[in-house]
């Protein structure tokens, strides 16, 4: 009885192992752990990022283990635009922009599938601008007239 979802409980659409095959095929990673690796980590990135009701509903999108390392991370105070959260997480890992971006794009791509075009469309005004070509779409925030 108590295995068993409530009415309301959004399924994740795949479990973490599925997640992992996905980012890794999507990375071309050689091993399932660098693909779980990178999932880890930008997951990391990602929930020092976004904040609010986004924040609740992507981590009810993405099965356990991927939503407890979007929130086991305190919101930054300081909003990163996405070149600045591709350069802080090439420090924090200790690789190169070219690899965090990569590793942002292969894990963000999977992100963009679990949560849907409402949430994603959601998320992406919640960021600050350069988020939507890490999650695979086109920029189109309009310029800000003074």
């Amino acid at each position: 009885m108590y295995d068993q979802p409530r009415p309301h409980q959004a399924q994740p659409a795949m479990t973490f192992e599925q997640m992992l095959e996905r980012v890794r095929y999507e990375g071309a990673y050689p091993t399932r752990e660098r693909a779980e690796e990178a999932v880890r980590t930008v997951l990391a990135a990602l929930g020092r990022q976004l904040v609010g009701d986004e924040r609740v509903d992507l981590a009810q999108a993405l099965p356990v283990e991927a939503a407890l390392a979007l929130t086991a991370q305190i919101p930054a105070t300081e909003p990163l635009t996405g070149w600045g959260f591709v350069k802080d997480l090439a420090v924090r890992t200790g690789t190169s922009p070219a690899v965090a971006r990569w590793d942002t794009g292969a894990v963000l791509a999977v992100v963009t599938r679990l949560a849907g075009p409402d949430l994603l469309a959601r998320i992406l005004r919640a960021l600050p601008g350069g988020y939507a070509l890490l999650f695979g779409r086109a920029e189109l925030r309009q310029p800000q007239h003074a």
